[in-house]
């Protein structure tokens, strides 16, 4: 229990930061409004390192720990367990973050599109395709979770929070312009599923043909292929 907690925390405290940004940016009224992506991607880094450093050996991602159930480190109920308090985390993470942004929220419902206040919760496509979406995050989620474990194998408490922001701050500004770099179910899914249940003015649809199809299920491809990666080359 102790464990699964520290995956409920550490992913809400990473969606606090990451949905926190998106909101600080996007929203009227706040005092970052307009400060673009470069300062998105940077506090989505610096906060999942944070998180790291708080939370210490979690992976605050399903994706990741499906990962450690084809590796044979964490059993299938830890898995799934593991899963649904991530998802957790998210949600309340994204909840937490509307009440603290609930003032701006009220005077951008005029001033700001429902789908674009629906994407500071959850990813969305720049460009709408389907098979190349799910391409894009099944070779983001690939790279993310490898160098995560070659990046573990330091085995520095130290040094892997700050090599996994600096990785998630790469992605974000190399491979992120596509879909937004989801990577994780509790990062989408979760902020998804408090967007649709908050009671946001004027709401876009919550997009879940997109929502499952590509942030839902590509990151687990991304983890099938990082697990033979990691067993045939890494020797992991």
């Amino acid at each position: 229990m102790h464990q699964l907690m520290a995956e409920f925390m550490g992913t809400a405290l990473m969606i606090l930061f990451g949905v926190g940004v998106h909101a600080g940016t996007v929203l009227h009224d706040t005092k970052y409004h307009g400060s673009g992506h470069l300062f998105a991607i940077t506090t989505w880094a610096f906060g999942i390192s944070i998180a790291l450093f708080i939370f210490g050996n979690v992976t605050i991602n399903p994706a990741m720990a499906f990962c450690m159930y084809l590796l044979g480190k964490m059993s299938f109920i830890t898995f799934i367990e593991t899963s649904i308090f991530q998802i957790a985390g998210g949600i309340v993470g994204a909840v937490i973050v509307y009440i603290m942004y609930a003032d701006s929220f009220k005077n951008s419902y005029d001033k700001i599109d429902p789908v674009t206040i629906r994407n500071i919760f959850s990813t969305s496509p720049a460009v709408r395709n389907l098979p190349r979406n799910f391409f894009v995050e099944f070779i983001d989620t690939f790279i993310f979770l490898t160098s995560i474990l070659a990046i573990s194998r330091a085995n520095s408490p130290e040094v892997v929070p700050i090599g996994v922001g600096l990785l998630v701050w790469a992605i974000g500004m190399g491979l992120g312009g596509p879909t937004g770099f989801a990577m994780n179910q509790a990062r989408d899914l979760g902020p998804r599923i408090a967007h649709a249940i908050l009671p946001i003015q004027n709401k876009a649809e919550s997009d879940w043909q997109y929502g499952l199809l590509v942030p839902g299920i590509a990151p687990f491809f991304g983890a099938v292929a990082t697990a033979l990666f990691a067993k045939f080359y890494l020797g992991i």
